[in-house]
Order: structure tokens, then sequence, then C-alpha cells
């Protein structure tokens, strides 16, 4: 199941994707839950709801893709440092306030933040540089999890129980921000700064053991397998909901790869008129223009 949310004849619609993405197919929805786009799809699927198909098959070029998810219903729960050469690339770039030496770059337990859901913007749409506000922004592609059945005090031997699939998710940021606040919430969450999609792909057909890749203007910049993520899906999930119950359509983003801007010297920072494309085997790409 490939869940996508788009616009079509001036209104939002949810549907499935075909696994060639030339085509999509609308599922019926109650007028409440048409908002919600495929959170919509990933709430009736958690409560053993009818996911039927309603209407006729469109092409991909007759509509507007948006976010699968285009506003999740609580903050995207998000890991910092969650690749071990990231965690040291990011360690000895000057703007990690929680790494004291190259000793404790590797974390020992998961670094949660999370992102403001206004912050997620549809494939295509613009990531914006805030002007004068910000000329430090870097990209960071990450295989996002989308929950299923929620639940809380998941033990790691039935996490993956409560995976309804993988997205991908640009974790963008205002490095200057992240350093100055020393803290990581104001610098990832402004506006545009949450590309998503293109699809919500289910676990029966992505099990989250994928490649990931980001290009910018087709130079590659991020080249990783989720192998080497430090805490993996299932410890990430018993982690959060230890003290937090995890809802269905809740969104973790499982951190990046070493390659960011930041890691360069000098920092290859994002800059107007530049193109980020994101890749991740099994869901597809993520491609924004920055303005």
């Amino acid at each position: 199941m490939r869940i996508a949310t788009w616009q079509w004849g001036g209104r939002r619609h949810a549907g499935l994707m075909s696994a060639d993405g030339r085509e999509v197919t609308p599922v019926a929805l109650d007028p409440a839950e048409q908002p919600d786009g495929g959170l919509a799809i990933v709430r009736r699927v958690a409560t053993d709801r009818p996911v039927k198909p309603s209407g006729a098959r469109l092409p991909f070029s007759a509509i507007t893709l948006e976010a699968p998810i285009p506003r999740p219903a609580r903050n995207i729960f998000c890991v910092g440092k969650n690749y071990h050469a990231h965690a040291r690339e990011f360690g000895l770039s000057g703007f990690d306030s929680s790494t004291t030496s190259a000793a404790d770059a590797v974390p020992e337990v998961p670094y949660i933040f999370t992102k403001v859901p206004e912050s997620v913007i549809a494939p295509g749409a613009p990531i914006r540089i805030p002007s004068g506000v910000s000329e430090a922004i870097d990209y960071e592609v990450e295989l996002a999890v989308v929950i299923g059945r929620g639940g809380t005090r998941i033990p790691r031997s039935s996490a993956l129980d409560h995976v309804f699939g993988y997205t991908i998710v640009n974790d963008v940021t205002a490095r200057d921000w992240q350093q100055r606040h020393k803290q990581w919430f104001l610098g990832k969450s402004f506006d545009t700064f949450c590309p998503m999609g293109p699809v919500v792909v289910s676990r029966d057909e992505c099990d989250g053991q994928v490649n990931v890749r980001t290009f910018v203007n087709g130079e590659k910049r991020q080249d990783a397998h989720t192998r080497d993520l430090i805490f993996d899906v299932p410890a990430l999930i018993e982690c959060i909901s230890q003290g937090i119950t995890l809802q269905p359509g809740d969104v973790i983003a499982t951190g990046t790869p070493v390659g960011v801007g930041i890691g360069f010297k000098p920092p290859k920072y994002l800059k107007r008129g530049d193109l980020v494309r994101l890749e991740i085997d099994g869901i597809g790409v993520l491609e924004n223009p920055v303005q």
C-alpha cells in the first residue's frame, strides 16, 4: 500500500498510488476525514475500518501531489545524531551543543526533539530561506516511521507491530539558530523546513532496511544504509513510548547520515536556486527547490 495525498478538482483527496507511480486511486473518506489526507487512511487501517476505492483512477500528471500526511496531528518526533559517522561529523562541527569532546560525540541514549506540524511541505514545494533571519540552512535526508497502531511502553520485541509504514523527510535546519539557542526545536521548525513524501509505503512493502541518499544540484552529498543507525526503529519506538502514548499517524524521523552541509569545510549550505533531491529505496524521490 502506497498512500498519497493530492489536490484535484479544487479539493484534497487521499488514496493509493500505483507501484509505478503513474496513477492514483482515491479512497472513500467521510467529509470530516478529507482534510487529513493520508492520515485518515492510516487511522482507518489502525482501527480496522474499510479502505475502499472511490472513483476512477487518475494519471499522476493530472494531480498536484501534497505531502502524504499534509499536517501531522502532533509535532514530528525527530532523532539527532543517529548515524555513527554523522554523530562524529556534527560533534566536530562546532555547532553541537550536546557534545563536549570527541569522546561523547556518539550518544548513549537517543536525542529526541520535535518539529512543528506546520513545517511540513509537499514534494516540489519550495524550501524558503528566511531572508535576514538565517543563511546557514542545511539539508538532512531521513527515513521517517509512520505509526499505525498506537500504544505506550511498547517493548522492542513488538515495536514493529506498531509501524504502519515509512516515508521520506528532509529535516531542514538553520544551523546558526541550532547553535545560538542551545536547543534544536527553533532551528528545525521554520516554515517549509519539513518536506515530506512522496508517499507513505506500508511495512509489508518496505521493511525500513534501505539506502538513503541526498543530491544537491546533482552532486551526491549523502549515501548510507539504515543498518548504520545507532538506535534502530524498534529502539526508538520503545524509548519514546515509555512516557508518551504513541498515536496512529505519529511520525518519527530517524536521523540523518554523514554528508550534511555543515560537515564540509567550508560548509555547503543551501542557497537560493538549489534543487535538493532525496532518494530512499522502496519509497521514492522527494525533490524540492530552494527559494
